[in-house]
């Protein structure tokens, strides 16, 4: 049975017990998803169409975008170069601005850009936890030892099979798709279905640093 539909997702939704198990299922509607997005504090700074750069405050962080408080007016539709943890430059869109805030969702990477196509295969050593599930079993912590762009190396508590498809949370984002690539003993590979936008990997990178993960 495919894990992707939505009434699987529910049937889940339905069974997680606990304010902190999986608050962010991956949205049905954007705006649910926007209110079940926990809070992150990361300070960057944007340049405007006019050029003139600043100061900002990421609120809240998904896989696609993020929300802002920014103390200069943006209109939807607007596109803005977006500076956090000194990683250059990420161009965003605007979805909406309202009282000093704003929800904006990341461009696409650029085809040719440079050195962004070898981090897909990037692993990045690190020791973080993460909750997650089988289909018809309940949800558990697992310790993941690495991970890249498009996949993570885990220790499972249920050993699955090669090519099932099993859901993995990183804390404060959404659920993600994920198959199991190779099993030894109980470690395995796990494959993203989608993979993470490279400005969301490094802030969860940094996020997981700053909890002492790595």
């Amino acid at each position: 049975m495919s894990l992707r539909g939505p009434a699987t997702r529910a049937h889940w939704a339905s069974q997680v017990s606990g304010p902190e198990n999986f608050p962010g299922l991956k949205r049905a509607q954007e705006t649910i998803a926007r209110r079940e997005r926990r809070p992150v504090t990361m300070h960057g700074h944007a340049v405007l169409a006019d050029g003139t750069t600043t100061e900002i405050l990421l609120l809240d962080l998904s896989y696609e975008g993020c929300g802002v408080e920014i103390p200069v007016e943006l209109k939807a539709g607007d596109t803005i170069l977006l500076s956090v943890l000194g990683r250059g430059a990420i161009k965003a869109d605007v979805r909406w601005y309202a009282k000093g805030r704003a929800g904006l969702v990341f461009r696409a990477e650029e085809p040719d850009a440079k050195q962004q196509k070898p981090r897909g295969n990037e692993r990045i050593a690190l020791t973080a936890e993460v909750l997650m599930r089988r289909l018809g079993k309940s949800n558990y912590s697992a310790n993941v030892f690495d991970m890249s762009l498009d996949g993570c190396k885990v220790e499972f508590i249920e050993r699955p099979r090669i090519e099932e498809h099993v859901l993995i949370k990183f804390a404060g984002l959404e659920i993600l798709d994920a198959e199991v690539c190779w099993v030894e003993g109980f470690r395995g590979g796990l494959r993203f279905e989608k993979p993470i936008h490279p400005a969301v990997f490094d802030m969860l990178l940094a996020r997981l640093a700053g909890k002492g993960a790595r």
